[in-house]
């Protein structure tokens, strides 16, 4: 089901003979030692030890989750103007093709459990339906970004998601089943499992048009419904907020606990286009923001700093299920500093130390703003815990 791009153990063939059938991104930085035939290779998923057996499922029968998210994936362009859009044009120079956006990041997104963005905009060849300063499409054939970079899952809950209208949104909705991508919003919650048995339900909504209540009210019983239906792992994502702001506003901030009370164990949010600090609530995760992606909505933004949000959770025989790990990949949206090309890259060390000052900045404000609601401690850029 998840994952069946190869960890290479190899005693064998030379780096240089592997190049154009493996991607050796999959070597996380480490030459694969050499071979002396394709046939003597061994092919190791990316969760097994060298023995074979799965570092995921523990002695004492628990088993740990790795779950990915960023931001706002927004692909295609505006139908409404005049020409090709800055995507496509970026899309025309690209010799990856539709596999280029999660480019940098797919080796990512291929070593974890699940992965789970924010998708701002449709698929649909339907014209506009709305009188937004933007309004997004793209051809439902581009939904190969999506699934060549990894990525099971979105939230399928913004203030876009209408932007051709019902048509729009139904064959946006058709196109991500189509292709085998759960999708969570207004139409109901999805969810994931993973190839090692653990269910992961999904749940997303956007706070505009006065919905806070209504998702207060809707809250408990959405959740109960997913553990009803056998989930160790409940995930809420949230398009709301002010855009371009740092730190959550008042209405967030109480909705992100009440999330957690209602029986969610993440929080995962969007729609300010910036990076937010992370509440850690009751031991639970709250991302209030985590910014943009893979963003097309602009060739040139003001802030292409983001990161990926990874946490693993330990899921015990009786199905509970707590935080064990957490770690950000600090990134940019772009691989060039001078413009915008919709494909994000993890920092190199320097960048990164930068991000994560930022993120702990921010942390101060937030803290300062909600006297007696805690931030997390640090923003780790690896694992705590080795299996």
């Amino acid at each position: 089901m998840k994952k069946r791009i190869a960890a290479l153990l190899l005693m064998l063939l030379p780096v240089c003979a592997l190049a154009e059938t493996t991607d050796v991104l999959t070597f996380e930085g480490e030459e694969p030692p050499e071979a002396e035939s394709w046939d003597d290779a061994v092919f190791r998923e990316w969760y097994q030890r060298e023995d074979g057996s799965d570092w995921r499922v523990l002695e004492d029968g628990s088993v740990i989750v790795t779950l990915s998210a960023t931001g706002d994936v927004t692909i295609g362009g505006d139908v409404r103007k005049r020409g090709r859009s800055i995507f496509d044009k970026q899309l025309e120079k690209e010799p990856l093709g539709l596999e280029f956006p999660m480019s940098n990041v797919r080796n990512i997104f291929e070593r974890d459990d699940l992965t789970i963005v924010n998708f701002e905009g449709t698929l649909t060849e339907t014209k506009s339906a709305t009188k937004n300063s933007f309004s997004f499409a793209a051809p439902p054939s581009y939904v190969q970004v999506l699934t060549s970079g990894g990525i099971e899952a979105v939230s399928l809950e913004n203030n876009h998601v209408m932007d051709h209208g019902k048509q729009g949104y139904e064959d946006t909705c058709n196109t991500l089943e189509g292709a085998g991508v759960l999708y969570s919003g207004h139409l109901g919650s999805s969810i994931f499992t993973t190839d090692t048995g653990v269910d992961i339900g999904m749940l997303a909504y956007q706070t505009f048009n006065g919905n806070y209540p209504k998702i207060r009210e809707a809250l408990p019983g959405d959740i109960q419904a997913l553990r009803d239906a056998g989930c160790e792992i409940v995930v809420v994502s949230y398009h709301w907020g002010e855009e371009k702001e740092y730190v959550p506003n008042e209405r967030q901030v109480p909705l992100g606990h009440d999330t957690i009370d209602a029986g969610a164990d993440l929080v995962l949010g969007h729609h300010s286009h910036r990076m937010n600090p992370i509440e850690v609530y009751k031991g639970k995760y709250i991302c209030y923001s985590l910014g943009n992606f893979s963003f097309a909505g602009n060739a040139n933004p003001e802030d292409m700093d983001t990161f990926i949000f990874q946490t693993r959770f330990r899921v015990h025989p009786d199905g509970k299920a707590e935080p064990e790990d957490m770690r950000i990949i600090p990134c940019s949206i772009s691989s060039e500093e001078a413009f915008n090309d919709f494909k994000p890259t993890p920092k190199d060390e320097e960048g990164a130390a930068a991000i994560v000052a930022r993120l702990e900045e921010l942390n101060e404000k937030f803290e300062k703003e909600y006297p007696g609601f805690t931030a997390v401690d640090e923003y780790p850029t690896d694992w705590k815990y080795t299996y």
